[in-house]
């Protein structure tokens, strides 16, 4: 436990959206529609002010699944100092049909390019509808910085 006093709902935003700008893995939690089976794995993505950008194997459950659903919660951080989300696909794009800049830009933040990969890949823009953030139980009690997709407090 910290003893650093709870963060207000303004600079939990701030440290969420620098997260989301730094760190280059997230937990990718996704269902399967017809059985309800949950898979679970971490993803490289890139953030762009307000999707994150996914890919991975079109064949692979967490592929099949984003791709069936269209749903997915993402899990940023330690269990002490948690980002959840959820998210919604917005967009689904096959590797060839890809922005050439944005597959550039994930491909030199993440250090994987699936351009080059010899299986299908997809890339996935899943667009948050919800973001939590918080550190310690003391934190539970407003964290909520996201819903319907509208942050809840001023841009940082």
């Amino acid at each position: 436990m910290t003893d650093a006093p709870p963060r207000s709902l303004t600079d939990r935003k701030r440290d969420t959206l620098g997260r989301l700008e730094s760190d280059v893995d997230v937990w990718v939690a996704t269902a399967d529609p017809a059985s309800g089976a949950a898979y679970l794995t971490p993803l490289s993505f890139l953030w762009d002010g307000s999707d994150l950008l996914l890919s991975t194997p079109a064949s692979s459950p967490t592929g099949r699944n984003l791709h069936a659903s269209g749903r997915a919660r993402l899990g940023l951080g330690l269990t002490r100092d948690v980002v959840l989300i959820d998210a919604t696909v917005a967009e689904v794009r096959e590797t060839a049909h890809i922005d050439a800049a944005l597959g550039d830009a994930f491909a030199q933040k993440t250090g994987f390019d699936p351009r080059k990969e010899a299986g299908r890949y997809l890339y996935f823009r899943v667009r948050p509808d919800r973001v939590q953030a918080w550190r310690e139980a003391d934190e539970l009690a407003g964290r909520d910085l996201m819903r319907s997709g509208q942050w809840l407090s001023p841009p940082a």
